[in-house]
């Protein structure tokens, strides 16, 4: 069986079993740039808390968060953790949509994909994961963004190994499936649910999970 066919089942089954998953919540480019930073290494949960600060204080913008004094935003994203480094990372990334695109993301996501990619990884506290977060859902670009729901799933269906590096996981999807923005969209959003849900770190429900037919993936 061919690797687009594999994936594409796999897709249908859990869009099946779950219906679409509406993600990334966020009321414009900018909320879901912002929450992707936020979001590193904690749940939703606590960013919505950290986001709706932001919004109490009318900071939720890009003017205000850089003229934000760095001494006070870490209070008022402290709900999702290592708040003072995620401060400093927002900071960053608001020094850079400033400079680069007179701090509209209209005009960043004019930008070629590629190119944005490459300076968005060269922002600091920016990793993959966070980038092509911001390039998928933000700006609605086709990259697949690969976590560690995406690869505990694929891994443990012998699709590819759980080791393999990052790029090595999204090139399996780029080179396998057409670049399209809502596919990629809502399949990572699957595999987030699939992997909070039943995949589990150290004890997975597999006799529950909708995967569970299809195991001649394996």
């Amino acid at each position: 069986m061919k690797q687009k066919n594999r994936l594409l089942e796999m897709y249908y089954t859990l869009y099946r079993a779950f219906g679409p998953q509406h993600w990334w919540p966020g009321e414009t480019p900018f909320e879901v740039a912002v929450g992707a930073i936020l979001t590193q290494n904690t749940n939703w949960g606590n960013v919505e808390k950290a986001i709706n600060n932001l919004k109490k204080q009318d900071a939720l913008s890009v003017i205000a968060l850089h003229k934000m004094s760095v001494k006070k935003l870490p209070d008022l994203i402290r709900p999702a953790g290592y708040f003072n480094i995620k401060a400093k990372r927002l900071k960053s990334f608001i020094s850079f949509l400033m400079n680069d695109y007179h701090g509209s993301m209209k005009k960043m996501r004019d930008e070629e994909v590629k190119t944005l990619r490459v300076k968005l990884l060269r922002v600091n506290g920016i990793g993959p994961e966070t980038a092509d977060s911001i390039l998928l859902y933000a700006l609605e670009k086709p990259v697949f963004v690969i976590d560690a729901y995406t690869k505990r799933v694929l891994s443990r269906h012998g699709i590819i190994e759980h080791e393999r590096p990052y790029e090595k996981y999204q090139e399996l999807f780029h080179s396998s499936l057409k670049e399209d923005v809502k596919l990629f969209n809502e399949y990572h959003a699957l595999f987030v649910r699939a992997g909070k849900t039943f995949c589990k770190r150290k004890i997975p429900l597999c006799e529950k999970c909708p995967l569970r037919n299809i195991l001649w993936l394996t």
